[in-house]
């Protein structure tokens, strides 16, 4: 009797998802990118990403104006 055929197993593909949430997609101006940039190497370390930082910025924003409350978007 023959042994049974070995399958390979299937690789997802794609980066592994790290979060919950929506992904969101913007377009940065260059001057705008540029900032972002500067930000990041004015950070301490560890450096934020440029989505962390973004992220950060947007959740300090939406705090200040009231629409974010508590550890939301930390």
């Amino acid at each position: 009797m023959p042994a049974d055929p070995i399958q390979p197993t299937r690789k997802s593909r794609g980066r592994p998802a790290i979060g919950k949430g929506a992904p969101v997609q913007v377009r940065l101006r260059p001057e705008m990118e540029q900032a972002v940039d500067a930000a990041i190497a004015a950070s301490e370390e560890p450096k934020p990403t440029r989505p962390e930082l973004i992220r950060r910025a947007l959740a300090e924003w939406l705090r200040a104006q009231g629409f974010l409350t508590g550890e939301g978007g930390r």
